[in-house]
């Protein structure tokens, strides 16, 4: 916080550097408020401004945010109207009570005092994920933050208050996430699969009554059940939340996660005289993918993985019975031959299905292994060499298809584990 550039003025860390700090967990970045300054001083300091709707600022040098300390009043509904007010008269306090949770509403001073005025510090000894203050009501983005934080610290064994968990109910009621933008949500969804236990941000989405109103496809699948004899969970709902959990060991990618989360969506729409068995639930899953995807303006390589994942998953499970022509089209519906990538997450997310099971959760999938050797088998056919040998151009394509299925068929003959459903 030194130099020249902040000379004389009263800054302190706040948020998630000093939380983390205190948690003993790495700091990814640092961000400051700025107290008695105007937008006028710190432009002449060399700061800048980069804040539309409040003043935010960029060091000269280090390139940290610092923002002016400011005050929020809620003038419309969702989390667009409201009025800030960023003036030197704004306190520390008051600046930190615009916050959303307590472990948030901390700071640090120069000499390194922690200011608590809202009971962080023991909230964070208590492992609880508490509101500052009835404010939080106004702002229905904090929902799926209290979620996302829920997903992040689980490991440290967080909970959401009981008020604050009957605050966002009080929310959900009144209408407040129906105002929230989907490239919003997407972007809090995206943040929450990218930490060590998604499955707790669904699970408080849940328990709020939110999910049904953000993601109806994935909230339907609580209650729907399945063959026990295959999955021991039974509850749809249930087996999903186990498969995503166990795509984020499997995977850093976000893209496996999602895909992980919307492969058994389908089931949601089967008919309840079929239970609990569900024919055809890839393609009612690939139909599910799409709606999600379009509602959420979801990144298209999220999209196009969720639905070969959807769509193949269970054909996966089934590579040892397969035959060569069988894998072959599957390499192409993926894409193999210009995305090998995409097949190795296909397959992440489809050994996440399989071990995404109680009592499967350390058991080996042999269908992987097979259709990546089968992979590397087909991808190693020179093409260049069978067109040069070709007598007749025409048959060229004939040619590769042929020396691909031998490849498939020469990696297949080696010793086959059994295959399950997932």
């Amino acid at each position: 916080m030194s130099g020249a550039a902040t000379d004389g003025l009263q800054i302190y860390l706040v948020g998630g550097a000093v939380r983390d700090r205190l948690l003993c967990l790495p700091v990814d970045e640092s961000d400051y408020v700025v107290v008695g300054a105007t937008p006028d001083e710190m432009r002449r300091r060399g700061f800048t401004q980069v804040g539309k709707d409040f003043p935010v600022f960029l060091h000269p040098d280090t390139k940290d945010e610092y923002a002016l300390a400011r005050t929020e009043r809620k003038r419309a509904p969702g989390y667009h109207g409201f009025d800030v007010y960023a003036a030197p008269e704004v306190t520390l306090e008051q600046d930190l009570a615009r916050r959303d949770l307590t472990i948030n509403a901390l700071a640090e001073d120069w000499d390194g005092r922690i200011i608590d005025p809202f009971g962080g510090v023991a909230d964070l000894k208590a492992r609880v994920l508490r509101h500052v203050s009835p404010a939080f009501a106004e702002d229905p983005v904090r929902i799926l933050r209290v979620a996302r934080f829920a997903a992040r610290f689980a490991e440290l064994g967080f909970r959401v208050a009981d008020e604050t968990m009957a605050l966002m109910r009080d929310m959900v009621a009144a209408g407040e996430v129906d105002a929230l933008v989907p490239e919003r949500v997407w972007l809090e969804m995206a943040k929450a699969l990218s930490e060590s236990r998604p499955s707790l941000f669904f699970r408080v989405l849940r328990e709020c009554g939110a999910l049904v109103r953000l993601l109806a496809e994935l909230d339907a699948l609580w209650g729907v059940p399945q063959p026990a004899s295959w999955h021991p969970e039974i509850d749809a709902g249930e087996h999903v939340m186990l498969v995503v959990d166990t795509a984020a060991k499997l995977s850093d990618a976000v893209e496996v996660r999602f895909a992980a989360l919307c492969h058994d969506l389908g089931k949601a729409a089967t008919p309840p005289a079929q239970w609990p068995r569900h024919p055809g639930h890839e393609a009612r899953s690939v139909e599910a993918v799409a709606q999600v995807c379009a509602r959420f303006r979801v990144p298209k390589r999220f999209c196009e993985l969720a639905r070969l994942t959807a769509r193949y998953h269970g054909l996966v499970h089934r590579a040892t019975e397969l035959r060569p022509a069988t894998l072959l089209e599957l390499f192409e519906a993926v894409d193999l031959f210009r995305r090998p990538r995409r097949l190795e997450q296909m397959l992440l997310a489809c050994e996440a299905d399989y071990r995404g099971r109680s009592g499967f959760e350390e058991r080996a999938y042999p269908q992987g292994e097979l259709v990546r050797r089968c992979a590397r088998a087909v991808r190693q056919v020179n093409e260049r060499a069978i067109a040069a040998a070709a007598q007749e151009p025409r048959r060229i394509p004939d040619d590769i298809r042929r020396a691909r299925l031998r490849a498939i068929a020469s990696a297949c003959r080696r010793p086959r584990a059994g295959s399950e459903e997932s």
